[in-house]
């Protein structure tokens, strides 16, 4: 018996709604590396995140990126540039990770740069990226998970249609920490839940 071979769809080169553009990252950007540099930076996402490999300087930020487009060209992982829709201002990053096209299922994570905070961009960002992904991204299941105790983080995923499923036992890295770790809340939604209120 042969394994299901699902087609995978093409990766849009932009998605536009609610008041933003979703775009891809572009390595070669001076601006695009100053963003993605400044969001991996921030103390406030350091606190709830601790990225794999860190990245400190403009090169660092270029050489993060260039792993983003190869783990693109390769179906795994798609990583989107979030702007405004009106002037182009780079607001954050929103990306989806981790796809198993034959379980169609993959994972949705964010950051937002701080002087774009307050404004629903996370929100905004999340419905864009999640109906494409289970619309013509052609997944079944997206999951969200959050370091316990973003409650921002949570309230988000919430909004967002992603209902809680539960605690993951030391599911990520402590803060800064490669050696330690700390729970997850884990939120999850499917293709066949109801579409959520627009922000």
């Amino acid at each position: 018996m042969s394994s299901p071979q699902p087609t995978r769809p093409l990766p849009p080169s932009e998605l536009r709604g609610h008041g933003l553009l979703l775009r891809a990252w572009d390595p070669d950007s001076a601006d695009d590396a100053d963003a993605w540099l400044r969001g991996l930076t921030d103390p406030e996402f350091r606190r709830w995140n601790t990225p794999l490999r860190p990245v400190d300087d403009l090169a660092g930020a270029r050489r993060s990126l260039r792993a983003r487009v190869a783990l693109a060209e390769e179906g795994s992982t798609l990583s989107f540039h979030v702007a405004d829709d009106t002037d182009g201002t780079p607001l954050g990053h929103i990306g989806i990770q981790d796809i198993h096209p034959v379980m169609r299922v993959g994972r949705i994570g964010y950051w937002v740069l701080p002087e774009a905070r307050g404004r629903g961009v996370a929100t905004r960002a999340v419905l864009l990226a999640t109906h494409w992904a289970l619309t013509e991204g052609a997944l079944h299941r997206l999951e969200l998970g959050h370091a316990i105790g973003h409650e921002a983080s949570c309230r988000i995923a919430t909004r967002c249609g992603f209902l809680p499923e539960g605690t993951l036992r030391d599911a990520m890295f402590a803060p800064d920490r490669h050696d330690a770790f700390r729970d997850t809340h884990l939120h999850a939604r499917l293709a066949t839940d109801p579409e959520p209120a627009g922000p």
